[in-house]
């Protein structure tokens, strides 16, 4: 059951952000409207429709355990932007509530990862450890 919805969260989430990148980069007529109405330049479709793509492929592929940490925070940083960007914009909550609907996909299909898709506790231990405090 857990691998299950695990898929399907990745699935979707994958899916989600590699449609939304391609019509980033797309750059149609429709997208840099929205872009303006919420107050950013055309050119920053560019950049987020490429992070969006690495991110979904960062998630769906196998291990690269602290690349999917970095994706998924990605994700989680691209959604609350663009709801609180919808809220500042005096959008409607319907679009407000759909990238918040989406962080809960992403972050349900984070919380899943088996455990060849998280940071090994070997990777974690390469990282160079606090230095110690020594007493007075």
């Amino acid at each position: 059951m857990k691998k299950t919805a695990f898929w399907i969260t990745t699935g979707l989430a994958t899916a989600a952000f590699a449609l939304g990148g391609v019509m980033d980069l797309a750059r149609g007529a429709d997208m840099e409207a929205a872009m303006a109405h919420l107050g950013y330049p055309a050119y920053l479709m560019t950049l987020l429709g490429a992070w969006k793509l690495l991110g979904a492929a960062a998630i769906a592929a196998p291990r690269l355990g602290r690349l999917k940490e970095w994706a998924y925070a990605g994700m989680f940083f691209d959604l609350t932007g663009a709801a609180f960007s919808h809220a500042s914009s005096g959008d409607p909550v319907a679009k407000i509530a759909t990238p918040l609907a989406l962080l809960a996909i992403v972050m349900t299909s984070w919380a899943l990862r088996p455990a060849d898709r998280t940071i090994s506790a070997a990777e974690v231990e390469t990282v160079a450890p606090a230095p110690r405090l020594r007493a007075a």
